[in-house]
């Protein structure tokens, strides 16, 4: 890989990081159990989308 392509996956990791701790934290304010159900969904997408980011290193 290139050092620009290094620095694209460690940016795209810093934003899949943020939108994990956005899902945690609205999760936690969220009274609505169906919307509790997709905001986890979507934590747990990113948090894949993570960790195969991560494999690629």
């Amino acid at each position: 890989m290139t050092s620009k392509e290094l620095l694209y996956i460690e940016d795209a990791l810093g934003h899949e990081k943020y939108f994990q701790s956005e899902c945690r934290e609205a999760f936690e304010k969220l009274n609505d159990p169906e919307l509790k159900s997709c905001v986890r969904e979507m934590e747990e997408k990113h948090r894949r989308i993570f960790q195969n980011l991560y494999g690629l290193l």
